[in-house]
């Protein structure tokens, strides 16, 4: 039978889904657990989010938290770092430490019949790190080396400006997680167990479970293996202010690059309830999906690229807007009209058939979201994190089919303003400039990436 591709597929109705059911408990120390009982598998996942992101690394010291989080595990207990990473293998353990902006995230994933024991290890992991001298030097140079390896790498360059020029030096925002070079050789391994002590603490983390678990039983589990893990001190809250400015451009000077990398955008408020679906919706439109206004303008009608995305990026206590593509450096200034085109196309609002389709998109999706044992604990780390209601799982579909084209175009036009695009491009500074003299783009400034970041 041949299929009319001309006509989009009927819908064969509502999927049939049934939200997890999330327990919250209290250790005697204060850790909260956030668990989970999904038992298709045997299989068990611990998440433990401890507040100490790179947003909280001091000033000059950019880098401190991510390196924390790389020696965390080099050895702990009686362990050296082989040793320990070799009975997580002989249990068959997936078992990981990383940072982002906001946290550092241990993470376990252990089948049910060997978790007792990997538990037992997580939890050395997480109160007698050894943090000596010798891995804290081995793994402050792997950091060196890498940064080295992505400091020739375009994107990058671009991603890391991008939000360096976006929130400013006197935001934590501003800098990459893994540091830059000059505050990474003012790290030692002193200031390294200084953060350790100050912030890995009950009071200062959660713990998310997953999996084959009898929720009565899980926190005398928990409470047994952390028994000596106390709260030593508290932490201090931050406090942020963040202010847009006018539209600027700057390039990052990368000679002889054949491709440009584009980064656009500007600062907006943080994740928040009340706006998040319509800004969801309208950017799905936008630049959210493959089937975009930006995608099909771009790639489909003028081949200037293999793909350009937009998204709302959220971090706790900040949010943007962002835009982002590569493209021929030859292509620059045509690719930047068309975006604009478009940006200035958005804020006039999209019709009620976009509006379907995208709400449509995010409610056929949202049952994806929980298929593994990594998505249902991603999605209450994000709960936490940005204090999302009780119910906010619950009442996602009724939430966003309540949404009204009336709100979203009001809401297209509060939170785009091309007027404060801060516009990033890495690539062969000559060549571009060449292309954009003439243009109204405001400011313009040449830079060079080693020298940006004023520390």
């Amino acid at each position: 039978m041949q299929i009319d591709r001309t006509k989009r597929p009927i819908s064969s109705g509502n999927i049939d889904f049934k939200l997890p059911k999330i327990h919250t408990q209290r250790l005697d120390n204060g850790l909260d657990i956030y668990s989970v009982e999904k038992n298709e598998l045997p299989i068990i996942r611990l998440n433990l989010i401890v507040n100490s992101g790179s947003r909280y690394d001091p000033l000059h010291l950019q880098g401190l938290n991510n390196l924390l989080a790389m020696c965390v595990d080099e050895g702990a207990g009686e362990l050296n770092s082989l040793q320990l990473a070799d009975e997580f293998e002989m249990l068959g353990a997936q078992f990981s430490v990383s940072t982002d902006a906001d946290v550092i995230l241990m993470s376990l994933q252990v089948l049910t019949e060997n978790f007792n024991r990997a538990l037992k290890l997580f939890a050395d992991v997480l109160t007698k790190p050894q943090l000596n001298e010798a891995d804290f030097r081995r793994e402050q140079n792997k950091v060196l080396v890498k940064l080295k390896q992505l400091n020739a790498e375009p994107d990058y360059l671009a991603d890391t400006a991008f939000e360096y020029f976006l929130f400013s030096n006197s935001s934590p925002y501003a800098f990459p997680t893994l540091g830059i070079d000059k505050t990474l050789n003012k790290i030692n391994i002193e200031t390294v167990r200084n953060s350790y002590f100050n912030n890995f603490i009950p009071l200062n983390s959660k713990l998310v479970v997953v999996g084959d678990i009898d929720s009565n039983s899980l926190q005398s589990q928990i409470n047994s293996a952390v028994t000596e893990w106390i709260s030593k001190s508290t932490m201090k809250e931050q406090v942020f202010e963040f202010k847009n400015s006018s539209s600027r451009l700057f390039i990052i000077d990368k000679a002889d690059s054949v491709q440009t990398e584009i980064r656009m955008g500007h600062l907006t408020t943080k994740r928040n309830p009340d706006d998040y679906f319509q800004k969801q919706i309208f950017n799905l439109v936008f630049g959210g999906q493959f089937s975009s206004r930006l995608n099909l303008n771009l790639r489909e009608k003028n081949g200037y690229t293999y793909g350009i995305h937009s998204r709302f990026n959220y971090w706790k206590d900040a949010g943007y807007f962002g835009i982002s593509t590569s493209v021929d450096t030859d292509l620059t200034h045509p690719a930047l009209k068309e975006i604009f085109y478009e940006v200035d196309k958005i804020i006039d609002g999209i019709t009620a058939d976009e509006l379907e389709f995208a709400k449509s998109s995010m409610i056929k999706r949202f049952p994806s979201n929980f298929e593994t044992y990594r998505q249902v604990s991603g999605n209450i780390i994000s709960k936490i994190m940005h204090n999302l209601p009780d119910d906010y799982f619950e009442s996602y579909v009724d939430r966003v089919n309540s949404v009204t084209l009336e709100e979203v175009n009001k809401i297209a036009k509060k939170s785009i303003r091309s007027d404060e695009l801060v516009t990033v491009l890495a690539g062969d500074s000559n060549k571009i400039l060449n292309q954009l003299k003439g243009d109204k783009f405001g400011e313009i400034k040449v830079v060079e990436y080693e020298k940006i970041f004023e520390v």
